[in-house]
């Protein structure tokens, strides 16, 4: 007898949340679309190609010793800047450095006299450009294979772009770079070179493209993480509606407008030119004085307030 009265109670309790629900939904759909009126404005638009990419030397130089022996002294650190001709580091031969250990154990004299007989050897850059790496440091043991510092004539962006898009990018397109590290720093850019070989990255078939920025800032360092957004197409000070003031028909492109002295609205035939994810160029149909209606419809579920939220959600401070 108990169970009855239990499953009879379950029953009830789900009918009810069920009528509750439809209600709900059944309110939430009569006004789920609301009108607002603008006017058409002017601006730019602004088609990119959004990628990543990597900071990196365009031209990485690993300045080597010409005979093993040790580094007596180096002149440079890393983001100094050096001219072709000047002297980075001085070393000893092998043969030299032992000589000055023996004669060190002499005393001053001895010492001074072979240093005077015996000179050390000069590295000497063979480009202009910044020290990235200084990779050893004075009394340390090299060999020729041993890099002793590593110069780069300039940061640039390597991007990687895919092969489904790399048939948009052009050289000397403009661009604009922005750091993970400083998302805010937007620098001015261009499209330099266009890799002719793919790589394979993660199963995707990539190009490289090189992108120079206008002028290096002083926050690039080799191997950061860069994003890319390469514009492809421009239109500037052009008189454009936000996407959703837009009706795409099988006979045409169309705008709800209000009449000008009756005060209701109508379908107007409209021209349209270039678009990006948030607005649309019109060229023709629409003039600045136009009073365009967009039906916004909001995407509320069941159940959800006004304000976007869920009725079974606590309610919290907003984010800014």
């Amino acid at each position: 007898m108990k169970s009855k009265i239990l499953y009879g109670l379950l029953i009830i309790v789900v009918l009810g949340a069920g009528y509750w629900i439809w209600k709900t939904y059944k309110s939430g759909n009569d006004r789920k679309v609301v009108n607002e009126t603008i006017t058409p404005g002017r601006g730019n638009i602004e088609v990119f190609i959004s990628t990543t990419g990597t900071v990196q030397p365009q031209n990485r130089l690993e300045m080597k010793p010409p005979i093993s022996g040790r580094i007596e002294d180096i002149l440079v650190r890393e983001g100094s800047h050096v001219k072709k001709g000047d002297i980075v580091a001085w070393m000893s031969s092998t043969d030299r450095a032992a000589l000055l250990d023996a004669a060190r154990s002499r005393g001053g004299e001895t010492l001074k006299l072979w240093e005077d007989a015996y000179k050390a050897t000069p590295l000497i850059a063979p480009i202009n450009g910044d020290v990235i790496v200084r990779a050893v440091e004075p009394g340390q043991s090299v060999t020729p294979n041993d890099p002793v510092v590593v110069l780069s004539d300039r940061l640039i962006v390597k991007a990687q772009v895919d092969e489904t898009d790399i048939g948009r990018v052009k050289v000397g397109q403009n661009a604009f770079v922005s750091l993970d590290a400083y998302p805010m720093d937007r620098v001015n850019a261009r499209v330099d070179h266009i890799s002719y070989e793919s790589k394979l990255i993660n199963n995707v078939t990539i190009y490289e493209v090189d992108v120079l920025t206008q002028k290096v800032p002083k926050v690039f360092r080799s191997g950061m993480t860069a994003n890319v957004n390469i514009i492809e197409k421009v239109r500037r000070d052009v008189i454009r509606l936000p996407v959703d003031a837009v009706k795409r028909e099988k006979d045409g492109t169309f705008v709800l407008v209000k009449e000008n002295g009756s005060g209701k609205s109508a379908l107007r035939k409209v021209v349209t030119g270039l678009s990006d994810e948030n607005f649309v160029e019109i060229t023709d149909g629409l003039n600045e004085q136009d009073i365009v209606i967009v039906e916004k419809k909001n995407s509320v579920l069941p159940g959800k307030n006004a304000a976007g939220g869920s009725p079974f959600m606590p309610t919290g401070r907003k984010s800014r």
